[in-house]
């Protein structure tokens, strides 16, 4: 026994490894190739990368700048992670947080005059419902009609965003927002509060216990043993009695409400408000926490941070350094493509092949049973 557990791990270090090495090393690359942009654009790539450090890490201030980018990130990665863990890839994260944050604002007008509790509560579970039904929506055609959810879940952002203008420019607008149509502004007792001496709102705790959630949805319980069997071998999965066609809906419901929430967290803790500024990318951005993440809700956390940071950083650039606010995009799409051609790395690097090949040898050897010796004849009779 005490030869025969490392033998067991080993394979899955080297698994582990391998899950933390591509993703940290394509995420070297593209600064590489963001130092390299910069250089000749005339500025030093080392001022660049400490300016972007200062203002996400490097005093209390860049902190909150950081965090309160960080939440909606969280909450919208999620809707990316939950249906990649059944073998879908949906990108409809920007879609789903519009209308999200277009109906909790709303409910909220609408409910001005209960409790700031049950105001708030009414918002996020009208967020939460319109988001899950929209990316619902997705899981519904592809599973129905068979139509991609990639490209559907695309190009339903583009009519989710086109929706949320008709309505603050149209029939939801207020008179007084001239240069900004919006709706009509929140009472104050259904902001969403931050905690004390901080411009850190109570989102981050949202997005928080939604990857606590999620983790724990997916990894301790038998409904996500059976969403990890449909998305690891959807046939086998149905020949022991499991039903693709629920559990897609159940995910991309459940999905397209944390996206929802990141809507309505925007609305009560930033806004005040629903206007144009809901599209504000953090659904497009929140698609590269997810692959960066490698579709793990505990390290979307961590992902989400770094991104955020990244994002806080886009004035402090353009102040120092004379750049476009928008350089900081072009960092976030680099990595994006360095992300997704790292994805075709897992299992061709030869050291990586080698080592689990090892590993799984001296395993099978090690579980393979021991049989008895065969007993010779003595040579003598016994009557």
């Amino acid at each position: 026994m005490k030869l025969r557990w490392p033998m067991t791990l080993m394979p899955r270090w080297r698994s582990l490894l391998e899950q933390l090495l591509i993703p940290a090393g394509a995420v070297i690359v593209a600064l590489l190739l963001f130092g390299g942009l910069c250089a000749l654009e005339g500025h030093n790539p080392l001022a660049v990368y400490a300016s972007i450090y200062r203002a996400a890490f490097g005093s209390w201030f860049a902190w909150q700048n950081t965090l309160v980018r960080s939440a909606p990130l969280m909450l919208s990665a999620l809707c990316t992670v939950l249906p990649a863990r059944l073998g879908l890839i949906v990108i409809g994260n920007e879609g789903a947080l519009v209308l999200g944050g277009l109906l909790a604002a709303v409910t909220g007008l609408a409910l001005a005059q209960v409790p700031s509790t049950l105001g708030l509560l009414a918002m996020a579970l009208a967020g939460m419902a319109t988001g899950g039904l929209w990316i619902m929506l997705i899981g519904a055609l592809r599973h129905f009609r068979g139509v991609n959810e990639t490209i559907s879940s695309l190009l339903l952002n583009y009519v989710a965003i086109a929706f949320l203008n008709h309505m603050v420019e149209g029939p939801w607008r207020d008179p007084s927002s001239l240069n900004q149509p919006s709706t009509y502004p929140l009472p104050t007792a259904l902001s969403l509060g931050s905690f004390p001496a901080s411009r850190i709102h109570y989102g981050l705790l949202y997005g928080l216990l939604a990857c606590a959630i999620a983790h724990v949805l997916i990894q301790r319980t038998t409904f996500g043993f059976a969403v990890r069997a449909v998305g690891g071998n959807r046939r086998a999965a149905r020949m022991v009695g499991l039903s693709p066609g629920k559990l897609t809906l159940v995910i991309c419901f459940l999905a397209g409400s944390c996206a929802g929430l990141a809507g309505m967290v925007e609305v009560a803790a930033v806004h005040g408000r629903a206007n144009g500024t809901l599209h504000s990318n953090y659904g497009y951005a929140s698609i590269l926490v997810a692959f960066v993440a490698k579709q793990s809700p505990l390290a979307v956390v961590l992902v989400s941070m770094l991104l955020g940071g990244i994002l806080a950083s886009g004035s402090l650039l353009q102040r120092a350094h004379d750049m476009p606010d928008a350089t900081v995009m072009v960092l976030q799409g680099l990595i994006f493509l360095v992300i997704l051609y790292s994805e075709s790395l897992y299992g061709q690097i030869p050291w990586f092949q080698e080592q689990r090949q090892a590993a799984d040898d001296r395993a099978a050897i090690a579980s393979t049973p021991t049989l008895p010796p065969t007993p010779q004849p003595s040579g003598e009779l016994h009557l």
